[in-house]
């Protein structure tokens, strides 16, 4: 692959981190198909590159689900708050392009969060205690995602590195 093809391939990665963050680009997905590209493009060892990139990718994905799930669970968040605050944040995207989705995802949970916890007669300060903790594995969810597509960009750059050599 020559030069052009290289920054290319970068850009899309670059472009796939800021992804992660921003939730509107297709992080991981982006950064997975530009090393297939490359590695398509590459061939040879270029391969073995790419598989680590990918199990990185796909271990990331499976941790940013599990990991803050099970501490939501652990907190007593049940998933129909989740979903509720999902999708409040889908509405809220397209009501407020990219700051709807957290802050509809925000308003989701406080509110779901408030009814169960008026049924239980806790009041609006456990609604908002139960927030803090569904923003914190949103956090959390989006600190793993972000760290294995970077660990999977770095595999990236050393194997271009490697095959360039």
């Amino acid at each position: 692959m020559g030069d052009a093809g290289l920054v290319v391939v970068a850009l899309a990665v670059a472009v796939g981190l800021v992804g992660v963050v921003v939730p509107v680009l297709p992080g991981t997905v982006l950064i997975g198909l530009a090393v297939l590209v490359w590695a398509v493009v590459q061939g040879g060892a270029a391969w073995a590159f790419f598989a680590g990139a990918a199990a990185l990718l796909v271990a990331g994905q499976v941790a940013m689900y599990l990991v803050p799930g099970r501490r939501l669970s652990r907190a007593g968040i049940p998933r129909s708050t989740l979903l509720l605050g999902g999708a409040l944040g889908v509405v809220g995207f397209f009501v407020v392009p990219v700051l709807g989705l957290p802050l509809g995802f925000v308003l989701g949970v406080f509110l779901a969060e408030l009814a169960r916890s008026s049924r239980a007669r806790l009041g609006a300060r456990s609604a908002w205690s139960s927030t803090v903790q569904a923003l914190k594995g949103v956090g959390l969810s989006v600190a793993i995602e972000g760290l294995a597509g970077t660990l999977a960009a770095v595999v990236w750059v050393v194997g271009a590195l490697v095959l360039r050599v």
